[in-house]
């Protein structure tokens, strides 16, 4: 199969998935000039709102960071209310609301902990192999504060039991239908069309020290030949994978190539400070370009017809085959790597992640 028919897929949605895959607004200044082009297009801002949006959301990351460290055992996950333009941080006890509304967020008091959501799915990721195959994944909902489980519509019962079988707390639980069946596709600047042997097509991630990253299952599914640049001269080579339980890949690049943190529309890329629930963020990917959404949920399990990938991000940002690998980014910082998708959503894996499992170094522009 070839690799251009790949890009991701995907867990807690309504549609069938696939593996693709008050800080000043000057501070939203080296944006390149496509980005909020885009996010007023798929996110219905007007420039100013987008600009705005985006000085917020940065406010509100480094907010909700610095809780979490502070907090600890009684931080719940942190969500950005678009509304208000502050970041929402949920704890489990009352008691910390002040502490939270001091430090400029909006407090969530609620009944499960981040590290009991955390562990919820790792108990269920567990229990993976005996999942009904009707199940197609789960992971955080941090607005309802439970584990978001998708099934086939007319199965509710099947995951039900899967979820009493598998040891979990219920009441964390929540199973929602849905008619998405997660599928996989596959297909240096980030965003940038690489090709693997003679036809299969994926799309760079970022740059890193030596080479780039990119999804894993572009390797894992295409057999890893040499690879070649979005103009075919030779590239270089993968020198690590992993798909599935996770999908990252490193590559080497070869002296003709050198790795430049930027986007392939000239967004810089600052660093890899992760965003919250809720902020925006746009993917850049050889097959659709450019494209923006929302961050919807986080350690999504998302279960492929060729393995299951688990610690994904879903949002609502569109990609299509060919994209698997590209950029998703948030502002300047790095999110993540294309992975799936479905009609209405996207899955990234968290470049953190990979960076850290390949040993790589971010490069930045």
């Amino acid at each position: 199969m070839k690799a251009i028919r790949f890009l991701g897929a995907a867990t807690a949605a309504a549609a069938v998935t696939a593996i693709f895959a008050g800080v000043p607004a000057a501070s939203a200044a080296p944006l390149n000039p496509d980005m909020v082009p885009a996010m007023q297009r798929d996110l219905g801002l007007t420039h100013g709102q987008a600009l705005a949006r985006l000085a917020n959301e940065e406010a509100a990351n480094k907010v909700g960071a610095a809780l979490e460290k502070a907090l600890g055992e009684r931080f719940s996950g942190t969500s950005f209310n678009a509304a208000t333009g502050k970041a929402v941080v949920a704890v489990t006890d009352a008691a910390l609301v002040d502490q939270v509304r001091a430090a400029g967020a909006e407090a969530q008091v609620v009944r499960f902990s981040a590290r009991q959501l955390d562990s919820t799915v790792q108990k269920l990721n567990a229990q993976e192999k005996s999942a009904p195959k009707s199940v197609t994944g789960w992971g955080i909902d941090t607005a309802s504060n439970r584990i978001s489980l998708t099934v086939l519509k007319g199965q509710r019962g099947a995951a039900e039991q899967f979820v009493r079988q598998s040891g979990v707390d219920t009441a964390a639980v929540s199973v929602t239908e849905t008619s998405a069946v997660p599928k996989a596709h596959y297909n240096v600047l980030g965003g940038d069309a690489y090709y693997i042997g003679s036809s299969s097509r994926c799309s760079v991630g970022f740059s890193v020290n030596g080479g780039f990253l990119t999804a894993g299952h572009c390797a894992a599914l295409t057999g890893g030949g040499a690879l070649s640049g979005y103009n075919r001269v030779a590239m270089g080579q993968f020198s690590t994978y992993r798909f599935p339980g996770a999908d990252y890949a490193a590559a080497r690049v070869n002296s003709n190539w050198t790795p430049v943190g930027q986007i392939n529309n000239g967004t810089r890329v600052a660093g890899s400070t992760e965003a919250a629930v809720g902020a925006s963020v746009c993917k850049s990917g050889s097959t659709t370009g450019w494209t923006c959404g929302t961050i919807r949920a986080k350690n999504q399990t998302v279960r492929y017809q060729e393995g299951t990938v688990t610690g994904m991000v879903l949002t609502n940002a569109r990609s299509d085959h060919g994209d698997s690998g590209g950029s998703f980014i948030s502002g300047n910082q790095a999110q993540g790597m294309v992975s799936g998708g479905d009609t209405v959503n996207s899955y990234y894996y968290p470049v953190n992640v990979a960076l850290s499992a390949t040993g790589t170094t971010l490069v930045r522009g």
